[in-house]
């Protein structure tokens, strides 16, 4: 019996599946075949009944019904590792050793921890006369076998994307036998597999304690600390990296990516246009030259990038969606044409489509046929809010518990905690809601410094939350009451001493990140004399705008009415609190306001800040900085009011968003 049927997937699985194992074992085909056939009546698509229904006929000699299971088991389940290796021993029955190393090599190309395949390759490279290829399979069939066994079954269930069976195998080893390099860096990929982040940068920090050479894991772990926006820890751990391998691709992508994370947009283009040099057409560094060129200000660059990118690969959604959302950027007659043709591609992935949705919606708004732009902008929410696993009552849940937790006498007890510096100025509030304006505004100003929405209060509050948080009776803030003084000064130092890396020598410096609007109760207590400035936006527009944005990452309340709704009220009665139990702590300016006296606001906003008015902060296009967020182009032109009544074009579509919103769209002026 060979050992795809040992290194099946055990824990997790329904019994018949595995009654339907245990009847392999047994080498009982007929009724493995029959209870296979019986459980696929009912589940077609059954990925262990599939593979176990092709084992069985393989074994009753009957290969070419075998392989027709297995061609139905790869339409459904196409990276799945055991069903190339199942193909592989089909082709071994019928002496056809080509198509058997194909074979076995996509399966270890999924999955390395297969080693039956690999003892079939080094079989199959010797009787065909390749010896260097032969070495290399029983170079990976003897590190394999000193591997425990549990480790190389998890490592498989990982690569087969069963990564709740995984999970549970290699924790029950790792409380058995302790700390094991590879056991220790597979749940490491298994917590980057589920986000679960934090986890992921301990386990690998402590790999590589115990092995500093193990390149894989150290190049693992930089990229877990660019998911993190931690970019100048994970450029120290990619200097070490290219000092060996200068020219290796990876590492210059990552180092490149971490170039972008630390606003070094240049430094980036160059490295990706390095890429591009001596390699194949590779549509996405064309994407991420055209993303920094855009950062930069350098609109038709961008715009010849992303065309560039959108040609070398048919149907590049993110292509053609950077392009509509550059906000200035008119479709030709004949991109139209494409986009309507690639959107209705049936082999469209849902990624690819929604990102053309969007694009169709925008490209179709601007002109004017606003009836099929919605039924656009609708189908590219629905689809991208069907992935996501957003809660709206998890955001209500906590803004509840902010409001019982930071109470005036909450505040007045701690009154002088935590970093006395007056250099930040934070602006929050909602996505699309002139936040960005502000912000250029601001940093237009010789003595503050523009950086972009900056993640370092999020990883604070992640860190309060602790690991495995419980949504439903969560330790944030609640765990406020509980710190120190010494706790809340050293957060303080913390979150300016990590954002340093973004500033110059001016003394003020912008973090842009809205969501901060929820963590105010402990950004005053980290830094009780930062600025805060509340970008407001009257309802509709703000959430119609929203709705009308895909954003690269978070933001995952965008997506539908009643989300951005509850999510805009929710924000009006945080935001409410917060004046209430720190008055005068947070200014509030409105979007329409700025547009109706510049100058007015401008002066507001400076002397709210401590700041000498300057001049330049009222021909705010004409600063050259990086803007990374979605208004980088309209801040680079004069204030115009057309953007203010935009959303009153779809108004005949808009009235669930009018209930939904309710109060709200009266009360969003209450000072």
């Amino acid at each position: 019996m060979d050992s795809t049927l040992a290194t099946s997937p055990a824990p997790g699985l329904e019994s018949e599946p595995a009654r339907i194992r245990a009847l392999l074992r047994q080498q009982k085909f007929s009724e493995a075949l029959a209870a296979s056939e019986a459980l696929l009546a009912g589940a077609p698509d059954q990925r262990e009944a599939l593979l176990y229904q092709a084992i069985a006929q393989r074994y009753l000699g009957r290969i070419p019904e075998a392989l027709r299971t297995l061609d139905t088991l790869e339409s459904h389940h196409p990276g799945f590792s055991r069903l190339f290796e199942e193909r592989g021993q089909c082709f071994v029955v019928m002496k056809q050793a080509p198509q058997a190393i194909e074979a076995f090599l996509r399966a270890v190309n999924i999955n390395h921890a297969l080693p039956a395949s690999w003892r079939m390759l080094d079989g199959l490279y010797r009787m065909t006369g390749q010896a260097a290829n032969a070495a290399m399979a029983a170079g990976h069939v003897a590190t394999l076998r000193n591997l425990p066994q549990q480790v190389v079954t998890a490592t498989g269930l990982f690569a087969d994307g069963d990564l709740e069976a995984s999970e549970s195998l290699i924790r029950a080893y790792l409380l058995r036998h302790g700390n094991h390099i590879e056991a220790m860096r597979l749940l490491a990929r298994i917590g980057i597999a589920r986000k679960v982040l934090d986890d992921a940068e301990l386990l690998l920090a402590a790999v590589l304690e115990l092995a500093p050479d193990y390149r894989v894991a150290r190049q693992e772990y930089a990229g877990v600390l660019i998911e993190l926006h931690k970019y100048q820890e994970a450029r120290r751990e990619l200097d070490r990296l290219r000092e060996q391998e200068p020219d290796n691709r990876l590492f210059k992508t990552l180092y490149a990516t971490s170039s972008v994370g630390l606003g070094e947009h240049e430094r980036a283009i160059g490295l990706y246009r390095e890429l591009l040099v001596g390699g194949p057409a590779d549509a996405d560094l064309h994407l991420s030259i055209a993303h920094a060129q855009k950062t930069l200000g350098q609109r038709q660059e961008a715009v010849d990038s992303y065309r560039r990118a959108a040609a070398l690969r048919p149907g590049f959604g993110d292509a053609y969606w950077s392009l509509a959302n550059l906000k200035t950027y008119r479709f030709t007659d004949d991109e139209l044409t494409r986009l309507r043709t690639a959107e209705s591609t049936p082999t469209i992935g849902v990624t690819d489509r929604y990102h053309l949705c969007f694009a169709l919606a925008k490209a179709l708004e601007d002109r004017g046929e606003f009836a099929e732009s919605f039924r656009y902008y609708e189908l590219g929410n629905s689809l991208k809010r069907a992935e996501s696993r957003y809660r709206a009552e998890i955001i209500e849940h906590n803004t509840q518990q902010q409001i019982e937790v930071c109470t005036t006498e909450f505040f007045s007890s701690r009154r002088g905690w935590g970093a006395q510096d007056p250099d930040p100025i934070f602006i929050v509030g909602l996505p699309r809601s002139g936040s960005t304006l502000l912000e250029q505004i601001l940093a237009s100003h010789s003595q503050v410094e523009g950086t972009q929405e900056l993640a370092n209060i999020q990883q604070a509050v992640t860190v309060l939350r602790g690991r495995d948080p419980d949504l439903n009776n969560p330790r944030y803030p609640r765990i406020l009451t509980q710190m120190s003084a010494a706790d809340f000064l050293t957060l303080g130092w913390q979150y300016l001493a990590e954002t340093r890396v973004y500033r110059t020598d001016k003394p003020f410096f912008i973090d842009k990140m809205p969501n901060n609007f929820r963590h105010l109760g402990l950004i005053h207590l980290m830094l009780p004399n930062a600025r805060i400035i509340d970008a407001r936006r009257e309802p509709m527009a703000c959430c119609f705008s929203n709705l009308k944005q895909l954003f690269a990452n978070g933001q995952e309340f965008t997506y539908g009415i009643d989300d951005i709704a509850r999510y805009y009220r929710t924000y009006l009665e945080l935001m409410r609190h917060w004046d209430r139990v720190l008055p005068g702590r947070v200014l509030r300016v409105h979007h329409e306001d700025v547009v109706d006296d510049l100058e007015g606001n401008v002066r507001r906003m400076l002397g709210f800040c401590g700041l000498e008015f300057e001049p330049q902060c009222i021909e705010f296009h004409k600063t050259e900085r990086s803007v990374r967020t979605a208004s980088s182009e309209q801040v680079r032109q004069p204030i115009f009011r057309e953007g203010l009544d935009q959303w009153k074009h779809y108004e005949p579509w808009l009235e669930p968003l009018k209930q939904a919103l309710g109060d709200a769209l009266s009360r969003y002026r209450d000072e």
